[in-house]
């Protein structure tokens, strides 16, 4: 073959196989362009259901930019450019989830936790069946967990806690047999835990607390022999313990707190060789402590509290060296502390409170490790003289109320340990003797209770050195003399209560001026005496103002009004009054007399809104400024020495649950807007000089008559009506007849004058003239017929 055939052989071949590529190209590229490009308008998809980025997380996700495997947030894989990864977390994004992105095919991730997104969680998701990870937490997600969702075969992480999801767990959960971490905690999911979690047999993390789930704990669930993490708590879970528990060797964390669970501890449990964490609070648990435990020799946390257990906390207690939290308050345990729990050398939290222990102190707080912060002992039957605390002490919460310890204080308040101590409760012992002057030793102290004691002498010019003091009651003892100028320097004070002693003088102004943070302020059942100082009206963040049974004199203050929290000005209230210390929250309560009793308020102190006057010498009128106090639920004027009305607006203060004017010199008509008072429950106006009808209204009517005795009212509920009087038409008819009630002799003469000429005048006349006398006798006749 020539030279020249060749080369238009290699011509021809070269042009067709170039014709060829042209249109293989296209074939081969167009479908790899459409795959990505659903993967972007999935993204735009998602972007238009979010209404706020506050973050700006979003703004590379546009039209203009066509490379979104670069867009924040996204990961693509390297062959296919396909996205596998999807995290816009902590982003602070505001929206719903566009059901766009269950056409990302290739996802492997999605990771939208700590976000704002509502709504409901769209089905689309069970289209992703490459889909390892699932994490919405934190966000405000709406509706039932899709029954989509057991589709993600290949699905490890489902992680939607702290929520809103209603409904139940998805049948067909067991299905998921990849799921190592399922975690559905902080929901409102309610109905059974299914037993074919059971069939989840690589599962190491079921979280499901503070939910409502119902029922038992499936004994399935010990089929799950990798679970590590176990929660539960905080639902309405029934029944016992499953028999088997100690099959879960892996487990580290068992949490069934807050449920209904009963029967007894099994003995099992000790099987549990790697639990770290036992968690079994707020149940009906019975009978002892089962000796088993001491096997979980890394056990660091047992909180066995609030139960029905019984018997004595166990010696061996003190085999578990690593405890850090022991916790068996609320329930029936008795006799003494063993010994041996001086060997638990990392123990940091003891709370026993509520229970039945007994015994003397000595020395050294039961010689407890230096590595103890917080001890709550209280509400059992501690006795003896009290111990000092030496300088390794390295206690945070001291709480030894309600015992029967005896003696001074002077031992353990002017100790050496005591320099970290924030909480120091020693109410409702039988302490006597004075309040040491050491009070310059606790720098760190936050709340001081040394209420209901027998504690006499003079309040101690040191406490004014506790320099972050919030909270201060020393109520119920016997203690004397005046207020102290050194406690102006507790410029943080939230609660003084100082009522129920023998304290004397004036109210000091100052403490209107330099206690400005105060919320209670209780000095009822004392000696003072003289004016309420203006002062007083500085302390706008008040709810508690009790000054009764003093002697306290004048008018009262018209500036009250300037009170902004019970005027309803000031509306960030705290429900609990509450503080932190070493990283947990305290709660504080108060005892306060409402409504005529005395009760103790703690979980609810911050709602508690009083002013009680009441057992003084006041007088004057009752200031109408008094009525802009709107969220006041409890007024208590009664047995002063006040005069006047009743002030017109007293309807405006429609808060009022209790109201108490009984007892003074009130005079005038009940004011008609009482019957706006739709809440009251206690009230009281006897004994005044109050007149007129009751208003009508059913609140007022459904009260006792008792009280309103002592005036001159009437109406329901008393039992003299009110007799109606038209004083308009009396003073008319009085005017018409110039006031004179004598006989009128001049029109009753004039009447038997007229009678007897008329009479006498027909007489006559028929008796002179004939025609006349027939003329009547025949009409006499026909009437007669007739």
């Amino acid at each position: 073959m020539s030279a020249k055939w060749l080369l238009f052989l290699r011509s021809f071949l070269f042009a067709i196989l170039t014709h060829l590529a042209a249109f293989s190209t296209p074939i081969h590229k167009a479908p790899a362009l459409n795959r990505t490009n659903v993967d972007r308008l999935a993204f735009l998809a998602i972007k238009s259901m979010i209404k706020g980025d506050p973050q700006g997380l979003l703004t590379s996700w546009n039209h203009s930019s066509t490379n979104f495997c670069q867009w924040q947030g996204v990961t693509c894989s390297l062959h296919h450019q396909r996205v596998t990864h999807l995290n816009i977390s902590h982003g602070g994004l505001i929206g719903t989830l566009s059901p766009s992105i269950g056409n990302l095919s290739f996802l492997r991730v999605i990771q939208f936790s700590y976000n704002s997104f509502s709504g409901e969680i769209p089905p689309e998701i069970g289209r992703l069946f490459r889909l390892r990870q699932l994490r919405l937490r934190y966000n405000a997600f709406t509706g039932i967990i899709p029954a989509t969702i057991v589709n993600c075969s290949n699905l490890e992480v489902l992680h939607l806690a702290t929520n809103n999801l209603v409904g139940k767990i998805p049948d067909g959960i067991g299905s998921l047999s990849m799921l190592s971490i399922f975690s559905l905690h902080d929901n409102i999911l309610q109905g059974g835990i299914p037993p074919e979690i059971g069939s989840l047999f690589r599962l190491q993390e079921l979280w499901l607390y503070n939910n409502s789930f119902t029922g038992s704990i499936p004994a399935t669930i010990t089929n799950c022999s990798n679970l590590q993490i176990l929660q539960l708590g905080n639902n309405s879970l029934t029944g016992k313990i499953p028999d088997g528990i100690g099959s879960l060797s892996m487990l580290s964390i068992l949490d069934l707190d807050d449920n209904i669970l009963q029967g007894g501890i099994p003995p099992e449990i000790g099987g549990l060789l790697t639990l770290q964490e036992l968690y079994l609070f707020k149940n009906s648990f019975t009978g002892n402590i089962p000796a088993t435990i001491t096997n979980c020799s890394n056990l660091q946390v047992l909180n066995l509290g609030s139960n029905n257990l019984v018997g004595k906390i166990p010696d061996w207690i003190g085999s578990l060296s690593m405890l850090s939290t022991l916790d068996l308050r609320y329930n029936s345990f008795m006799g003494n502390i063993p010994a041996t729990i001086t060997n638990c050398s990392n123990l940091q939290v003891l709370i026993l409170v509520n229970n039945n222990l007994v015994g003397k102190i000595h020395g050294n707080i039961l010689s407890i490790p230096p590595t103890v912060h917080w001890l709550d002992l209280s509400v059992n039957n501690f006795g003896g003289k009290l111990p000092s605390l030496t300088n390794s002490s390295s206690l945070i919460y001291l709480d030894l109320s309600d015992n029967n310890f005896v003696g001074s204080l002077h031992n353990l308040v002017c100790s050496n340990g005591v320099k970290k101590t924030g909480v120091f409760d020693l109410g409702n012992n039988k302490l006597s003797g004075v309040i040491p002057e050491c009070w310059e030793k606790w720098s760190s102290l936050v709340s001081l209770w040394l209420s209901d004691n027998y504690l006499s002498g003079e309040i101690p010019r040191t406490l004014g050195s506790i320099p972050l003091l919030q909270f201060l009651a020393i109520s119920g003892n016997k203690i004397s003399g005046g207020l102290p100028s050194s406690l102006l320097n507790l410029s943080y004070l939230k609660v003084l209560d100082l009522g129920r002693n023998n304290l004397a003088g004036i109210i000091p102004p100052w403490i209107g001026i330099k206690l400005t943070m105060l919320k209670i302020l209780n000095l009822r059942s004392n000696n003072f005496y003289g004016n309420t100082p203006n002062q007083l009206c500085y302390l706008s963040h008040v709810q508690v103002l009790d000054l009764a049974h003093n002697n306290l004199s004048g008018n009262i203050p018209r500036c009250f009004n300037n009170f902004s929290v019970l005027s309803g000005i000031e509306t960030n209230l705290e429900v609990q009054f509450l503080f932190y210390i070493d990283g947990s929250s305290v709660i504080v309560g108060d005892s306060l007399v409402m409504k005529g009793h005395e009760a103790i308020y703690g979980s609810f102190l911050g709602l508690v809104m009083l002013l009680d006057l009441s057992s003084n010498k006041f007088s004057g009128q009752i200031p109408s400024e008094l009525t802009t106090l709107h969220k006041l639920k409890s007024l208590n004027l009664s047995r002063n020495q006040l005069t006047g009305e009743i002030p017109n607006k007293i309807g405006d203060m429609k808060s009022l649950e209790s109201f108490d004017l009984s007892v003074n010199n009130l005079s005038g008509e009940l004011p008609i807007s009482l019957s706006e008072l739709n809440f009251l429950g206690t009230f009281n106006v006897s004994y005044n000089n109050l007149i007129g009808r009751v208003p009508t209204c059913t609140q007022i009517q459904s009260f006792n008559e008792s009280s309103f005795f002592g005036n001159k009212l009437c109406g329901a509920p008393l039992t003299n009506d009110c007799v109606h009087v038209d004083k308009t038409n009396t003073t008319s008819d009085q005017k018409e007849d110039g006031g004179s009630h004598k006989v009128d002799w001049g029109l009753i003469i004039s009447i038997a004058l007229g009678f007897i000429i008329g009479f006498w005048g027909i007489v006559v006349s028929l008796m002179l003239n004939r025609s006349w006398r027939i003329t009547y006798f025949r009409l006499l006749r026909k009437l007669i017929k007739v």
